[in-house]
């Protein structure tokens, strides 16, 4: 028989599998010996009391065999030759799960990125961080992954309207993201996975049928009685189609100023004004978990802040780690958040204008 339970834990048991047995057949009042095993659903702190717990929501197998949970695939159709195609611009999250979307259903997506791929792009980085030099096309902002690949690639969300976010998740899982982002309460992938998790992602979308290119910035649509007929890139080269997704991210603003000027109607959005708050990681530490040195079984602790003033939200939005500069001491700066690693020294609070 299958059951699902929760149980609360000592941080040191929650990573002992005889521990966690013991505690499901304790919880269901058998013996250890009936569990043939169970799968971990999700985990997260609870610091509430004086001493810190570690919740589990397990699915375990009682009598029965144990049945690993697999990570569901999504079901990909060959599209090379499909009638029907869609050209997407911008090859940042937006846009490849678009283009993934699209196989899906038989269509097939032409992904347009004005910058580079994540090796080239990778190098233009290093000279912007070693020698300030700054291209305008493959940056930080543009290039394929979009900002977020040279970010630490947190997954949570407090939004409910955000879709089925364990697909997504589970679909990060299959193109070589680690399994625990489908159980942790703030799952986090990791600058140095994500970029391989990308390429990942672009050689099936090229597989099925897809096709991206690189360093091709739209310039102008072609409009025919107000219908699209296809975009025109810098290079001068035309591609044709009826459908144009646009996943160009925030700071694409020629793309705002082209559709202005195509008398295309956009609508703008609240923004955000972020401001940084930072702490020692052990002072949070000691205030979240009540006590003067972190157990090592625990995550560095995390906070939330949300509140409502005037009819304005502030709210924190992460916490990530922060050094300094070698040169310029003792500026902080942001770093990126590697898998498994220490994470989070400070919190970014942006305020809803």
């Amino acid at each position: 028989m299958q059951h699902h339970l929760t149980i609360k834990l000592l941080p040191s048991d929650s990573f002992s599998d005889e521990r966690i047995n013991a505690h499901i057949a304790d919880h269901l009042s058998i013996d250890p010996s009936q569990i043939s095993g169970y799968n971990l659903l999700k985990r997260s702190i609870d610091a509430r009391s004086r001493q810190p717990a570690v919740l589990l929501s397990l699915l375990a197998f009682v009598g029965e065999p144990y049945i690993q949970r697999e990570v569901r695939q999504i079901h990909l159709l060959d599209v090379s030759r499909a009638e029907k195609k869609v050209l997407i611009a911008g090859a940042g999250p937006a846009g490849l799960f678009a283009a993934l979307k699209l196989i899906e259903q038989g269509i097939k997506p032409i992904i347009l990125e004005r910058g580079k791929d994540v090796r080239d792009r990778r190098r233009d980085l290093a000279a912007l961080n070693r020698n300030g030099v700054v291209n305008a096309e493959s940056n930080y902002c543009f290039g394929e992954g979009g900002a977020g690949t040279y970010s630490d690639g947190k997954l949570y969300t407090r939004s409910k309207k955000r879709g089925d976010v364990n697909r997504i998740l589970n679909i990060l899982v299959q193109f070589g993201a680690n399994e625990n982002i489908l159980s942790d309460a703030h799952p986090h992938i990791g600058t140095n996975k994500l970029p391989e998790i990308i390429i990942s992602i672009r050689n099936k979308i090229k597989e099925f049928g897809g096709e991206i290119f690189f360093e091709k910035k739209i310039t102008d649509l072609l409009l025919s009685d107000s219908t699209l007929k296809g975009v025109q890139t810098a290079d001068g080269i035309s591609f044709d189609a009826e459908n144009l997704i646009l996943a160009t991210g925030h700071s694409a603003r020629d793309i705002f100023q082209l559709l202005h000027e195509k008398n295309i109607l956009i609508e703008a959005k609240p923004f955000a004004i972020g401001v940084r708050v930072e702490h020692p990681q052990q002072l949070i530490d000691s205030i979240q978990y009540h006590c003067p040195t972190r157990d090592q079984f625990l995550p560095p602790a995390a906070y939330n802040v949300v509140e409502q003033v005037n009819g304005r939200g502030v709210f924190s939005f992460c916490m990530c780690l922060v050094g300094s500069s070698p040169r310029l001491q003792p500026l902080p700066v942001n770093w990126w958040s590697m898998a498994g690693r220490h994470r989070g020294e400070i919190t970014l609070l942006p305020i809803l204008a």
